[in-house]
């Protein structure tokens, strides 16, 4: 028989495809039991991992400290800051005072032209002239007539004369009274600094009508401020007020001035607690000859206050549920507790304890809402 013969090839070939088939049958089981051996060994892992002790930070509760340091967010203001208005009604012929300028108490600002307040002067001093020379007139009358010998004139004639010289004479008073009221308002067509300080808002220009007064429709001209000293204005919540008093030490920073701190005291306090915000407003006055501090600033200011004698923890370790605040108390065997505590003071990003820790005790940091009261879990290295 021929290797070639048809019959002797097509038994080769179904040879071959039953061979073929096997490996592929034996390949996707092998695979099938890999899979199954690899899902085992992770459900083992998943099921090892989830019935070991959970993870927690713990810190160990320290000696309350000597001193505490109250960081709060502040705010500067100008130690004065006005807003000048027009005394007299106008147009502005010229400015001389633009923002970010220094200035000094007097320096002119600007110059009013004033038309109507110029005659009307005029006018005052005209009718000033006429009154003392109607007065002059009835005093040289007056004195004739009082000088005159007896029966020559009457009695009642020398009084008239008298009466008309003081009423002369008054007129003139009333002329000179006018005439000093609109020189005064002379005056005010210079328009000058109240003090030393720095323009920071122009709202004129030449040609344009001012009016005299502050009301909701007058145009103010300048507003300028005096920066030194600064005032720093700080809300201090209820808890620490009891300890904001004069003199108190506070070292204010600003974002914009790193690496600067600036010293200060409490310099007064509202004395009283607002009934909207819960907060004593203090105020600090703070050196700032050099103009570092601008007003509007946005600074943290940090009061060093003497120590309640209290523990002290981070604020991470509070717990907040439905009988209030607690912490997590980790025992000697490693089991959580939730204790129960009272904050004497928050003090932000840390809190002192009234009641419920002692120093030594070790707290979770953190700590999930998955653990329950009595569970074990594995803490780490212990931190005061």
């Amino acid at each position: 028989m021929s290797p070639h013969d048809p019959a002797i090839t097509g038994k080769k070939i179904r040879r071959f495809a039953t061979n073929f088939a096997i490996v592929l049958v034996v390949g996707f089981l092998m695979v099938h039991v890999i899979k199954y051996f690899h899902e085992r060994s992770l459900a083992s892992e998943a099921t090892e991992a989830a019935a070991a002790p959970a993870m927690v930070d713990v810190i160990t509760v320290g000696d309350a400290p000597a001193s505490a340091n109250l960081t709060l967010p502040g705010e500067t203001a100008a130690w004065y800051e006005s807003i000048i208005y027009a005394r007299v009604d106008g147009y502005v012929k010229s400015w001389s005072a633009d923002i970010g300028d220094s200035v000094k108490k007097g320096q002119v600002l600007a110059t009013i032209e004033t038309p109507e307040l110029d005659a009307q002067l005029a006018a005052a001093k005209a009718k000033l002239v006429a009154a003392q020379a109607d007065a002059e007139f009835a005093k040289t009358t007056y004195d004739r007539w009082r000088d005159s010998p007896k029966g020559v004139v009457s009695e009642q004639e020398r009084e008239e004369k008298k009466a008309a010289y003081g009423s002369t004479a008054a007129q003139v008073k009333l002329a000179q009274a006018d005439v000093n009221r609109y020189e005064a308002l002379a005056q005010f067509k210079q328009v000058t600094a109240p003090y030393d300080g720095r323009i920071t808002e122009r709202r004129i220009d030449i040609g344009n009508l001012v009016t005299a007064g502050s009301s909701a429709n007058t145009t103010p001209l300048y507003r300028m401020t005096q920066n030194s000293p600064m005032r720093v204005f700080v809300d201090v919540p209820q808890s620490a007020a009891g300890n904001m008093k004069k003199d108190v030490e506070a070292s204010i920073t600003a974002s914009n001035i790193p690496g600067r701190i600036f010293k200060a005291a409490i310099s007064r306090t509202a004395d009283a607690i607002d009934a909207h915000s819960r907060t004593l407003h203090v105020e600090v006055d703070l050196p700032n000859d050099d103009q570092a501090l601008v007003p509007g600033t946005y600074v943290d200011v940090a009061f060093d206050m003497p120590s309640q004698g209290l523990p002290q923890i981070p604020a991470a370790a509070l717990v907040f549920r439905n009988a209030g605040p607690e912490v997590a108390f980790i025992d000697k065997d490693q089991h959580v507790h939730f204790q129960k505590v009272t904050i004497a003071r928050d003090n932000g990003n840390s809190v002192e304890i009234g009641s419920g820790i002692a120093a030594g005790d070790q707290i979770a940091l953190n700590i999930s809402n998955q653990i329950n009261d009595g569970d074990l879990v594995h803490v780490s290295e212990p931190q005061k």
